[in-house]
């Protein structure tokens, strides 16, 4: 654990994320289809996160990039609410604190960038992340907000700052 580091994201990590993303995806049997996979950002995460009120965390280990996770203002909503997105880790990164500690630097920006509250979209089975946004103050909510494409995610969460 002492060996991970988490950084932003820089230009040169944008193929590396995009197969971590596309493989814990995978590996949990998320739809391709209206879900993180199948966003177009998904190849350029640097470019996509260049932009004001957002950042994009990478966890690196030597020269491997081992997850990450970024906060975005909401897409097509009209309040000061922000998204946690594409939080996804290798299974070597996880179990060892390293979500928690992405969760802090991402809720740490949020405050610092002014949002009012953070929302999240995720999978019914995704229990261990559930667990984790549930102990830092996240609460489910009976509809989604804003409009992020990802129609196969039916569970909503709202954590506010």
């Amino acid at each position: 654990m002492s060996t991970m580091v988490i950084r932003e994201i820089q230009p040169e990590d944008n193929e590396q994320i995009a197969k971590v993303i596309r493989k814990v995806l995978e590996d949990l049997g998320v739809p391709k289809v209206g879900t993180a996979y199948a966003d177009k950002a998904l190849d350029n995460l640097f470019e996509a996160y260049d932009k004001e009120r957002a950042v994009y965390f990478v966890v690196v280990e030597g020269n491997s990039i081992l997850g990450g996770a970024g906060i975005s203002p909401l897409d097509n909503y009209e309040g000061n609410i922000c998204e946690l997105q594409k939080m996804y880790f290798l299974d070597e990164a996880r179990g060892c604190g390293v979500g928690a500690r992405m969760m802090g630097k991402c809720l740490e920006k949020a405050k610092e960038f002014g949002f009012g509250a953070v929302y999240i979209e995720t999978m019914p089975y995704m229990e261990a992340a559930q667990k984790l946004y549930k102990k830092v103050g996240f609460e489910y909510i009976d509809a989604p907000m804003g409009d992020t494409g990802h129609y196969s995610c039916p569970v909503w969460m709202l954590k506010k700052l």
